[in-house]
């Protein structure tokens, strides 16, 4: 009997049978179409969204830049320096289960990026007590091609990281590493809620897929479901739906994206954001229509491992009641 031999195009047919079960024809088929069409671009899918990562040039012109102005080799360090940002969200209606429950949010990690940045994201979160982690997308460093380095570094992140991990993807990821992603012991959300229980009660924990290149995102299906009156806490990529998130009812937006600037001017005055929304949603806690939100600045770092100005974090963030 001779063994059957899989060729790449049955992997690629088996991948794509197993998304489809998993998200749904319809979804499945957009991202894997705009990933297919998108590849190789340096614009994005609109000809207005630029990428400059996705120059070949881009790394190598920011560093000489960098060194003409003698701060190359601070700005790689600084890269390296990650500190744990705390926040707290104060909920009146938070279930008294809940006060003081702990949520460690890491996102735009790139870990294929920089092994070092890898290493200390690893080791800043291992002294940490939490009670839940969230990943808010950009595990990957570039927004196209081979998925396979980024997936060992997710996979020996996940052996640092305690108990439940929820995620949803970013504009760097590829819906081709779901499967390898929930293997792993990560759940990924993608347009999806599911509830968070705790001593018999419970909040609701939503995300949606990348709203910023993929335009992915779908929050009726990911909220549909959370019942009226429940706190609700929502997952995204990128702060740029904040007000269609505030309008459909979330009390907690979490997200990244932004690298916070990752190059900023003294004072932490970003450059750029790379996002379509108001710059004081770009990086730290905000609040809009009784929404509060948080736009992390990330762990790791895009085009090239330098940070100027602005410190990479990873951020334990507090549920509580607030005063009694």
């Amino acid at each position: 009997m001779t063994a059957r031999i899989r060729t790449p195009e049955h992997h690629e047919e088996l991948l794509e049978y197993r998304l489809s079960l998993r998200l749904g024809p319809v979804h499945a088929r957009q991202r894997l179409g705009i990933e297919q069409e998108a590849e190789a671009r340096v614009t994005g899918r609109d000809r207005r969204s630029f990428h400059l990562e996705n120059l070949t040039n881009a790394p190598r012109l920011i560093r000489l830049c960098l060194q003409a102005a003698g701060l190359y080799r601070r700005a790689q360090a600084n890269s390296r320096q990650l500190k744990t940002a705390r926040n707290t969200f104060v909920l009146p209606d938070l279930p008294e289960a809940f006060e003081g429950y702990r949520i460690l949010h890491l996102t735009d990690l790139h870990v294929d990026m920089d092994e070092q940045n890898l290493q200390a994201v690893m080791r800043q979160i291992e002294p940490l007590e939490y009670d839940l982690c969230v990943l808010t997308g950009d595990y990957r460093q570039r927004t196209s091609g081979p998925v396979d380095a980024a997936l060992d570094g997710m996979k020996r992140l996940r052996q640092s990281i305690r108990g439940a991990a929820y995620a949803v993807l970013g504009n760097h990821d590829s819906i081709r590493m779901v499967p390898a992603l929930e293997d792993m012991g990560y759940q990924l959300l993608l347009n999806e809620m599911t509830p968070v229980e705790r001593n018999g009660a419970s909040l609701y924990l939503a995300g949606v897929d990348d709203a910023h290149y993929y335009r992915a995102h779908n929050l009726h299906r990911a909220g549909d479901d959370i019942p009226a009156g429940a706190v609700s806490l929502l997952l995204s990529h990128t702060p740029e739906i904040w007000r269609e998130a505030s309008h459909a009812g979330y009390d907690l937006f979490l997200c990244g994206h932004t690298h916070g600037g990752q190059l900023c001017l003294p004072g932490g005055i970003p450059l750029t954001l790379d996002a379509n929304c108001p710059r004081r949603l770009g990086r730290g806690f905000w609040q809009v229509n009784g929404m509060q939100g948080y736009t992390s600045p990330g762990a790791g770092t895009s085009v090239l491992n330098v940070r100027l100005n602005c410190p990479p974090e990873v951020t334990l963030h507090t549920l509580s009641r607030g005063p009694v």
